[in-house]
């Protein structure tokens, strides 16, 4: 443990580390989303690609916790379940992606994703119709390849959710209950495959605290009649976060 902690305390850039992570978890708290595109393009800028998912899974893996219980009760969990399904499927195929791309490369791809996620979200294209089972399948397929690629799993299940004409606070919950789901799943696969980092890990848990901290003010402050101005925070947050990650920064 001791070997753990100054292994942690060591990682360069561990202040920019940790100030990500308070700001995820204000805007996951808050939106449901929005804390993946926050962490890795700055977790990408000081990590292996490996690492950054990990240091992300580990970050995340207590923070929602506390705002869970009531995403339960105010999302779908069978539509979450839905998405699992797709995400079941897909995941090894992203991990299988990450193992073997270049870590200039995936400083950009993880940029550029976050970029166009942030684009579309802004041009507030919407469905015609209600969401379909192979819809959500499908999304939670993408999300799963994207997750074991780049870490970021929201960007198709944001988009589709974003996209529907359901109440904002159905689409938060779900969003919480999906990234949940989705760490919880992440965390033992990359364990089973050999591909853990355990001092990475431990650094994701020890920030971990105050993302929980974070989760739980971003919850307090979750109000739809703010929505459009919290969007336009939430959008600045993750366009700085994405231009940080560009590998044009590194040495």
């Amino acid at each position: 443990m001791p070997e753990f902690l100054g292994q942690a305390l060591a990682t360069p850039g561990l202040v920019w580390l940790v100030g990500a992570v308070f700001v995820a978890g204000l805007v996951r708290g808050f939106a449901g989303f929005g804390s993946a595109m926050i962490i890795m393009p700055v977790a990408s800028s000081v990590l292996s690609p490996v690492e950054a998912v990990i240091f992300l899974v580990a970050a995340e893996l207590i923070g929602p916790l506390p705002n869970a219980p009531a995403a339960w009760r105010e999302g779908a969990p069978r539509d979450v379940g839905r998405l699992m399904i797709g995400a079941v499927i897909a995941l090894p195929f992203g991990v299988w992606a990450l193992s073997v791309m270049d870590p200039t490369a995936f400083g950009w791809v993880v940029s550029l994703i976050v970029g166009l996620l942030l684009g579309l979200m802004i041009t507030g294209w919407r469905l015609q119709r209600p969401l379909t089972h192979p819809m959500t399948v499908g999304a939670g397929a993408l999300g799963g390849f994207m997750t074991g690629f780049s870490g970021i799993p929201g960007p198709p299940v944001i988009m589709l959710y974003m996209a529907s004409r359901l109440p904002i606070a159905v689409i938060r919950a779900n969003f919480l209950l999906y990234l949940l789901a989705i760490d919880l799943l992440l965390f033992p696969y990359l364990w089973a495959i050999g591909l853990m980092n355990w001092p990475i890990a431990f650094l994701g848990l020890l920030v971990g605290v105050p993302n929980v901290i974070a989760n739980m003010i971003g919850a307090r402050l979750f109000d739809p009649q703010a929505e459009r101005l919290f969007r336009a925070v939430a959008y600045l947050v993750i366009a700085a976060s994405a231009m940080i990650g560009l590998p044009i920064w590194k040495g």
